[in-house]
């Protein structure tokens, strides 16, 4: 009963179980029966925000409980992981309360983020606990996007490879500088640090006053504080709350106290993409290390969910490729990054030496792809499938009408191979959301320097 055969088969990864199928065939089943509950999951903070997902569950009965444990278990993962905090509050549910307690122990199944999402991002305990009634929503963090570029403004992107800044006069980019950088394994604080003051002070020169600074970076940022960053991954974690966190912070202080916000990069993807599309509900992806995301809902607003798609799990089966940093089953890096390219080069029987890095294994095929290799082509249709799954499932947790990916492995004929898989396979099995949700890929413009221009618009004058 909870085994559907996906309708389009992945080229090559025929045994990918889509969360969405998964869960609809569970759903069809909750329909079917008399003794159905209503359950309500609230995902909480320290800061007292939060948000609640309604849903039904099966009977607490014997001859449900794998399925019940398998569907709720899912569930809360992806929620975490979308929305982000550290208090899990289960309202008619406590068989499922229960059980998740075991996995988010020390030592259990979830340990991992559990201790990512209480003391590493929320710096606070983890807990899991049965409640007679969720607490009411409360946003917290959200933020309005103006989309306001008046003034002389500062935007800066930091990447794993580059850092791009841009100046503007009232929205006009009088300036714009992409300088290498490898800050991914550097023990010394002071070289992100002057990395980034010197490409501050680089497009400060391009301008007559510096009214504010907006800045775009991989990671968890919460009130301006880095919590988690692969960009600073070779710092100690001493180094890390003494120095890392309060970066920002510094910057601002040196600046005279002017407005100056960082967000997630996933995030200001999203703004991007909204601006360059003049338009709102976008959620963006980014398919490049690993699967980046970001999301501006239908009134502007950057929620400050966690967005980290990386980890919400996508296919269900029970030996679906292993995340190697969180030790899960069938999280999103692994069909929407160049881990994903490379997991699937053996079976498109594409001689590349699995020794070199992704990256490499990644251009190898790009260059496959512009030779019309098929066998390249099948990567990507493989690719777009997982999309036109994922998709649907992700429309669960945000309520978004733009689908913008980007990222390295969307470049070229591949990205747009992807795309046309995708929006088939949303047209015949979910026509419904393909009314409702365009899929594109940022123009030149926003490749350039938009990342940087949409982080501009973050300060607030």
């Amino acid at each position: 009963m909870f085994t559907p055969k996906p309708t389009f088969k992945a080229h090559l990864d025929p045994d990918f179980m889509p969360a969405k199928l998964w869960n609809a065939t569970y759903q069809k089943a909750v329909e079917q029966s008399n003794d159905a509950r209503a359950v309500c999951i609230h995902v909480g903070r320290p800061d007292g925000s939060g948000w609640n997902f309604a849903t039904r569950m099966l009977p607490q009965a014997t001859k449900f409980k794998t399925v019940n444990q398998r569907y709720g278990e899912r569930l809360v993962k992806s929620l975490l992981w979308a929305w982000g905090g550290n208090r899990i509050q289960i309202e008619g549910a406590p068989d499922l309360a229960c059980h998740l307690k075991t996995h988010y122990k020390p030592n259990g199944l979830r340990s991992f983020d559990a201790k990512f999402m209480g003391q590493t991002c929320f710096l606070d305990n983890f807990l899991i606990e049965s409640v007679s009634k969720v607490p009411e929503i409360s946003a917290g963090q959200t933020k309005t996007m103006n989309r306001d570029l008046t003034g002389c403004r500062i935007g800066f992107d930091l990447g794993g490879s580059d850092r791009k800044c841009a100046a503007l006069i009232d929205g006009e980019v009088v300036f714009s500088e992409e300088i290498e950088w490898d800050p991914y394994f550097q023990n010394d604080p002071d070289y992100h640090l002057e990395g980034i003051r010197d490409s501050l002070h680089r497009a400060a020169s391009a301008l007559p006053r510096v009214d504010c600074i907006g800045g775009s970076a991989a990671g968890i940022y919460i009130n301006n504080e880095p919590r988690v960053s692969s960009l600073f991954r070779g710092i100690s974690p001493a180094v890390f709350k003494d120095k890392i966190r309060t970066l920002f912070s510094r910057l601002k202080k040196e600046w005279g106290g002017l407005p100056f916000e960082v967000a997630n990069d996933g995030d200001v993807t999203a703004l991007a993409g909204a601006m360059s599309l003049n338009t709102n509900a976008v959620l963006g992806i980014s398919m490049g290390t690993s699967e980046a995301a970001g999301f501006l809902d239908a009134t502007s607003h950057i929620k400050g969910w966690l967005n980290e798609l990386a980890f919400v799990p996508v296919d269900y089966r029970s030996d679906a490729p292993t995340d190697e940093w969180s030790s899960d089953l069938g999280c999103g890096v692994q069909y929407f990054s160049q881990q994903a390219v490379g997991r699937l080069i053996p079976a498109s029987g594409l001689c590349i030496n699995k020794e070199i890095p992704l990256p490499e294994r990644l251009e190898a095929v790009q260059e496959k792809m512009k030779q019309g290799d098929e066998r390249a082509a099948a990567i990507y249709q493989t690719i777009g499938t997982y999309l036109g799954y994922s998709i649907p499932h992700y429309a669960d947790f945000y309520d978004f009408h733009q689908l913008l990916f980007l990222g390295r492995v969307s470049s070229g004929e591949g990205g747009q191979i992807i795309q046309q898989t995708a929006e088939t396979l949303l047209a015949e099995a979910y026509p419904e959301l393909m009314e409702t949700i365009t899929i594109s890929m940022p123009d030149e413009k926003m490749k350039r320097h938009g990342q940087a221009v949409a982080a501009a618009s973050l300060p607030v004058l």
